[in-house]
């Protein structure tokens, strides 16, 4: 019987893609997916480093898995334990000394190593970590395994040149290096032969992509090349940095039919005192003229952003020039955090200048309702407007309803297909995957709900996942799904990626 594994991801959008190349990897050395940690053989731990309390959730869940290992030991039987992603490559010593139960650690730049980490595993009593400072394999370049048919994460550069000085990911990452557009395209072009309609473009700041090939970034020349891709129906990216977004960017955004029109601009703060202190370099005026140019070339994009409330040194009036640039924008979603310091950042050593957390608590209970209400006023506006929806997954919470997006990025939920029942043997009239047109006539703070479809636009995508649903098999890739191939002209050594920008 082939091993089976599982694999836990913490973190961004490009924990996830680098999920993708694990999992590639570990069934292109015979490893079958399984359904849940219970099951499996190996348990892959792709951490964050970013994100608030990631070590607690990482030993929290070390422990749990001890006490597996324990049973199966006890059983003739054995489980191994892997981590990997940016806690590893911060903290993989450490890792290693609390959690000696671990048998394998890497880091985000030398995840093409895991099947030889294994190898040595299972030699030694020992963990085995490998920790290295650049890159061995460009993540593309390594097969890769995706969780659902239809859509794709793509990184187009690895790595950060700007200095935030919240944000831990340049240290572990590396700087800024861009893959060459043929090899983007390359890589693009394979998946949607392989039946995906919607890609999304990752960087840490994917708007200076290209400036290390070319002197100036490459962006919107990457854009218009991809809108040429016969069968791409949708292209996304996150995240832009507003310091270097252009007029250029937003004309290809404009006129390149598959360029969904959403924008998400990390704002951060309203108050150039902050933007100054966190070396956003830009400023309230430069973010608010970008907003204004956006709506004048793509008046009905959707606009989301991120934002940290009681950042060090935080004053009344600064948190309330974050509040006027909200009123102003009424952001679509706004994703809000409050402050909370990350070892090793500029900002973690401002321990003088940091906000009471009954502070920032009121101020985040002052700013979260507001851009709730804003959200819900965005779903307002869709409100008997026809839209075309790309078909995500059935509700996870009410079978009677299935989950879409619009090009916007707005959730929708819509009527599932009449009479079709799970593993009931015959294929719904959509799958996830597939697009639909349908009238939106309700709406909410999270999401908005459509009626029935009023026309139906079948993908490879969408048919393939109607079958599986057919057979009860769900909406995801079946475990036995073969892994992609690795991309044909992708193989340079360089360093690694992302975080919210």
């Amino acid at each position: 019987m082939p091993r089976t594994y599982s694999i836990r991801t913490f973190g961004c959008q490009m924990n996830e893609h680098d999920t993708g190349r694990a999992a590639g990897l570990l069934e292109a050395v015979g490893y079958r997916r399984a359904a849940s940690d219970q099951d499996a053989d190996l348990v892959l731990l792709n951490t964050c480093a970013v994100r608030e309390n990631a070590d607690n959730r990482l030993y929290g869940t070390l422990g749990h898995l001890k006490g597996l290992k324990d049973e199966r030991r006890a059983a003739g039987q054995d489980l191994t334990i892997v981590v990997g992603g940016c806690l590893a490559q911060k903290d993989g010593a450490t890792v290693a000394a609390k959690a000696p139960w671990v048998d394998v650690v890497y880091g985000t730049h030398n995840l093409g190593s895991l099947p030889q980490l294994l190898a040595q595993a299972d030699s030694t009593s020992l963990p085995v970590v490998e920790l290295v400072e650049q890159l061995e394999t460009f993540p593309s370049a390594l097969p890769a395994k995706r969780d659902v048919r239809h859509h794709a994460w793509v990184a187009i550069s690895v790595g950060c040149d700007n200095s935030c000085t919240f944000c831990i990911v340049p240290s572990l990452r590396g700087p800024e290096v861009s893959r060459t557009m043929g090899d983007i395209v390359t890589e693009v072009r394979g998946l949607v032969a392989d039946g995906v309609v919607e890609v999304t473009l990752l960087g840490q700041n994917v708007n200076s992509y290209g400036r290390d090939l070319a002197g100036r970034s490459q962006f919107a020349p990457l854009l218009r090349e991809l809108g040429e891709v016969d069968g791409l129906e949708r292209l996304r990216f996150t995240s832009p940095h507003p310091r270097d977004f252009t007029d250029e960017v937003l004309h290809a955004m404009a006129e390149t039919g598959n360029v969904m029109p959403h924008l998400h601009l990390p704002l951060q703060s309203g108050s150039d005192r902050l933007l100054r202190l966190m070396r956003r370099s830009y400023r309230q005026r430069r973010y608010l003229n970008l907003i204004a140019r956006t709506r004048e070339l793509l008046p009905d994009a959707a606009l989301s952003t991120d934002i940290i409330v009681g950042f060090p040194g935080e004053t009344d009036e600064d948190f309330q020039a974050t509040i006027d640039v909200v009123e102003h924008v009424r952001f679509d979603q706004a994703f809000t955090f409050q402050y909370s310091a990350r070892p090793g950042t500029p900002a973690a050593e401002l321990v003088e200048e940091f906000v009471p957390p009954e502070v920032v608590a009121e101020r985040y209970q002052r700013l979260e309702p507001l851009v709730r209400q804003h959200s819900l006023e965005a779903h307002q506006r869709l409100i008997g407007t026809d839209q075309e929806l790309l078909i995500e997954s059935p509700s996870k919470t009410d079978v009677a309803r299935w989950s879409a997006r619009t090009p916007g990025n707005h959730l929708v939920h819509l009527p599932a297909p009449e009479g079709w029942r799970a593993g009931d043997g015959q294929p719904p009239a959509y799958g996830p995957g597939d697009l639909v047109t349908a009238t939106v006539v309700e709406a909410a703070t999270n999401y908005a709900v459509a009626g029935v479809p009023t026309a139906i636009r079948r993908t490879p995508a969408g048919a393939a996942t109607a079958d599986a649903l057919a057979r009860g098999e769900g909406h995801t890739l079946p475990p036995d799904a073969p892994a992609t191939a690795p991309v044909a002209g992708v193989g340079r050594s360089l360093p690694l990626l992302l975080a919210p920008s």
